[in-house]
């Protein structure tokens, strides 16, 4: 399987984008896990990978979304970007996710990608503007992953992302990447009206055969102004999804991606952890994309990584979270969340301002956490990557 893999990416992705990828995100991205590893021995937590939404305007309107994209504008400045990847860059970070909105909408965003050579990003987009010459360039820039989210089939695409013919132009944007050579992802939000035709054997033979290199299996977080309840998951569907990534990766050449389980299948939370934090398009230093409240911005004259390592804020809230789940904080407790928003009077970093509110109407429920039913990795090399680059780093202490 990890041979066809590599076959199937060497013979379909510009050599050119390989050794960018090899160098910048395989070689210094590991460096920076290393790092990171040596900053905790001393206290220090500021994480290898920091993820920016850059822009809060979306030409979408999905089911559940808790950013304000109905709102004016806003949006990180070029200046600050770069000023924030500069400085997390000296500290031996190279590798940052850029979201939204969509952050295609954003003027600059190219300009920024081609300022920084040295470092490599995944494009999180739903791919509608991916124009054959916005897919030329990417290919040109090298340093981009696009990851293009697909919702379901067309009925379900049109009613979970609020537009017409959403499916359409999305495949039209995936098809631009592949046929640039880029090296390009699909990511799904699971929910209960897309799990059952896309969490399936013959969905990711679908994506090989056009394709995609990697996939990466989200689930749907009921969080926001218009939680979208019926949609959340129930614990056996979680089991059910953790059990057939563990066994497509042992499976089919295809890259499977996730981000809340250890070599051993136990559940962990990157935030807690200490691993990524999240910048809205406000800039505001979050502890993730759904938790809308901070004490500190990227528009502070101090740089991110002083922002990030001096934060009481960030502090507490790892700490917290790690003593009373290894998974999401949020859904299991969002009481917890509100308590410790007070605690430090951390203002709303939403337009709307109702993030309290909105931790008031959620029912508590269960997250990627369900101690005595870990499913661990099935397949050598996820595991070891695991083991050594994406664990808990300790975070839950003994036992937990």
């Amino acid at each position: 399987m990890i041979l066809q893999l590599a076959s199937r990416i060497l013979g379909t992705v510009d050599p050119k984008l390989m050794t960018t990828l090899a160098w910048n995100f395989g070689f210094k991205g590991a460096r920076s896990v290393m790092l990171f590893k040596q900053r905790l021995k001393k206290g220090i937590v500021f994480p290898p990978f920091l993820y920016l939404s850059i822009i809060n305007s979306c030409n979408l309107r999905c089911q559940g979304c808790w950013v304000d994209v109905t709102a004016p504008r806003n949006m990180i400045s070029l200046d600050e970007l770069n000023r924030l990847v500069n400085d997390a860059r000296e500290h031996g970070n190279s590798f940052f996710g850029v979201l939204g909105g969509e952050p295609l909408l954003h003027p600059q965003l190219l300009d920024f990608f081609a300022q920084h050579p040295d470092c490599y990003f995944q494009l999180f987009t739903n791919g509608q503007m991916i124009t054959e010459k916005v897919a030329r360039q990417l290919r040109q820039l090298r340093n981009i992953t696009p990851l293009v989210s697909i919702e379901g089939t067309e009925g379900v695409s049109d009613l979970r992302r609020g537009n017409k013919d959403v499916l359409t132009r999305t495949l039209r944007g995936l098809r631009n990447c592949l046929d640039q050579k880029l090296l390009t992802g699909v990511a799904t939000s699971l929910c209960q009206t897309n799990i059952d035709d896309l969490l399936t054997e013959r969905w990711l033979k679908q994506l090989i055969t056009w394709g995609v290199h990697y996939a990466w299996y989200h689930t749907y977080r009921p969080v926001g102004p218009n939680i979208a309840q019926e949609l959340a998951l129930r614990p056996d569907q979680l089991i059910r999804i953790r059990e057939f990534v563990t066994s497509m990766r042992a499976k089919l050449p295809i890259a499977l991606i996730d981000a809340y389980y250890d070599d051993k299948g136990q559940a962990l939370c990157p935030m807690a952890t200490g691993i990524s934090h999240h910048i809205s398009p406000s800039g505001a230093v979050e502890p993730c994309p759904i938790i809308q409240f901070a004490k500190e911005n990227v528009k502070d004259a101090r740089g991110i990584y002083d922002v990030l390592t001096k934060s009481d804020f960030l502090k507490d809230f790892r700490e917290v979270t790690a003593k009373h789940t290894r998974g999401c904080i949020v859904l299991e407790r969002p009481d917890i969340v509100k308590q410790l928003a007070l605690k430090h009077s951390a203002p709303d970093t939403t337009v709307r301002q109702t993030a309290i509110a909105e931790l008031d109407s959620m029912q508590p429920r269960t997250s990627q956490h369900l101690p005595g039913q870990e499913v661990p990795e099935k397949h050598w090399m996820y595991r070891l990557a695991k083991k050594y680059f994406f664990n808990d780093f300790g975070a839950y202490g003994p036992g937990k």
